[in-house]
């Protein structure tokens, strides 16, 4: 079978797996806690200023566009989800639809995305810890120890150290971790309801003139800096998916069909309320071109309102809650890895579970390249370059829900994508947009990782995959 065309057949999946299977152990309560967990994290806690500083109050309509692109992309994932509950997200998705090379195209995609959120929140989370620990213990952190060599600094010591620590939680288990994860989401919730209830009776309109201080399209300013509407829209893309990563969850779903529709779409939904929600109060409670500055946003923002014990409960509830982004997205990657593994396409030692039903290996390695970049790359980068990966993730899932339907109409469909000839393009081309309004960068960085990657599979992968050994 030529390595261009050859596909898995979606019958054939579960009975090919040589009793390497991961074990089926979360319901649907569990999987809209790890969508949850996923989405509503860096994205709001630090992103916010980020964007802020590209768009201005414009922010609130690049929340709406990046929400709804990936409202899209979230009703393609769920058919394809329910209908393949098997590990790997759009990876496994691609291998039925589309074809080995694809595949692993799709996989070394979601290898850049997942590796960098890993990295992009754990860097959130040492700029959050390091303002706790200078106000409310008058403890001087050294610069070299804050920052990796690219943002001025040595190492990022605070972001290797939770990378590694997540990594240790996972391999307790799927469902103990995330019953870890269940407990810090509803922590991360309480703290966001309550930054909400401070800063309105502080939200003035004005903050909101000019509306789009830097236009709508993106473009490049004097600075070299990618600005406007769809420039946030860009970034703040990578505040709403996470979803995905409960897609990597399938195998270990109870009841796949019902759960997994549950947990994608039901934790879309939810956090895309909670970011406009929490958008529009910070917005209107200080002017972005303040907070947009700081590392902390939403505590910066408190403390400029005179609350500074909020902002430290605010911080605190960050430190303790933002390792549940690490978390999914760690637990997403080790599983993406672990399905490539059993496929044949990376080596088969990866594959392996330990007697708690874990990929251990893959996981502890997955811990050490993601707190190896937290600890070397600044956010800007990661952020950026991780949403480079994401969307030819979501692109390849829409093209794959759209294939199959034409392709295999009669396969069941535990849950159906409403309007799926309109959802499907629209999610593709949005992501296409999203993608071009990319800072230069993150293309430069993710095709060059794709084709590093190429080459790793011609030469390996190729050769060494179960579907080319017969």
């Amino acid at each position: 079978m030529n390595f261009a065309t050859r596909r898995k057949s979606i019958d054939a999946m579960a009975s090919a797996h040589h009793g390497r299977n991961l074990k089926p152990s979360l319901g649907w309560p569990h999987l809209v806690a790890l969508g949850v967990g996923a989405i509503v994290g860096t994205g709001i806690y630090t992103l916010t200023g980020v964007s802020a500083g590209l768009a201005g109050p414009g922010v609130i309509f690049s929340f709406a566009i990046a929400g709804a692109v990936c409202a899209c992309a979230a009703l393609a994932y769920a058919e394809m989800a329910t209908m393949i509950p098997e590990t790997g997200s759009a990876y496994t998705y691609s291998y039925s639809a589309l074809g080995e090379i694809f595949a692993w195209v799709v996989g070394c995609s979601l290898m850049l995305e997942y590796t960098l959120v890993c990295g992009t929140v754990s860097v959130g989370w040492s700029a959050y810890l390091s303002g706790v620990v200078v106000s409310q213990l008058g403890v001087h952190i050294p610069h070299a120890l804050l920052a990796g060599p690219l943002a001025g600094g040595v190492i990022n010591l605070p972001a290797v150290l939770v990378a590694l620590g997540v990594a240790g939680v996972l391999l307790l288990g799927a469902r103990e971790s995330a019953t870890i994860n269940f407990v810090l989401v509803l922590i991360k919730l309480i703290a966001l309801a309550a930054f909400v209830a401070l800063t309105l009776p502080a939200f003035k309109a004005s903050h909101f003139q000019p509306l789009m201080p830097f236009g709508f399209t993106a473009h490049v300013g004097a600075d070299g800096v990618k600005r406007g509407v769809m420039a946030a829209a860009a970034i703040i893309f990578f505040a709403f998916y996470g979803f995905d990563a409960i897609s990597t969850a399938a195998e270990e779903a109870r009841n796949p069909a019902r759960d997994l529709t549950i947990g994608i779409v039901g934790s879309m939904l939810l956090c895309t309320l909670i970011y406009m929600v929490v958008a529009a109060c910070a917005l209107g409670a200080s002017p972005y071109t303040t907070f947009s500055r700081s590392g902390e946003p939403l505590a910066f923002i408190l403390r400029s309102l005179d609350h500074p014990l909020a902002a430290s409960l605010i911080a605190g509830a960050a430190i303790l809650a933002l390792p549940t982004v690490i978390m999914v997205f760690m637990y997403g990657q080790s599983r993406v890895f672990f399905a490539m593994a059993r496929d044949g396409l990376l080596p088969s030692v990866l594959s392996r579970v330990n007697r708690r039903g874990v990929p251990a290996l893959v996981t502890m390695f997955t811990g050490v390249v993601a707190a190896t970049v937290a600890g070397l790359a600044p956010l800007d980068l990661l952020a950026a370059a991780a949403n480079a990966g994401t969307l030819l993730a979501f692109i390849s899932t829409a093209l794959c829900m759209m294939v199959l339907r034409r392709r295999d109409p009669a396969r069941q469909r535990p849950f159906r994508t409403p309007l799926p000839w309109l959802v499907g393009p629209a999610a593709i081309l949005g992501c296409l947009y999203l993608f071009s309004s990319l800072p230069l960068t993150a293309v430069v960085v993710f095709f060059s990782w794709n084709a590093l990657g190429l080459v790793v599979y011609l030469l390996y992968g190729r050769t060494s995959s179960q579907l080319a050994r017969g």
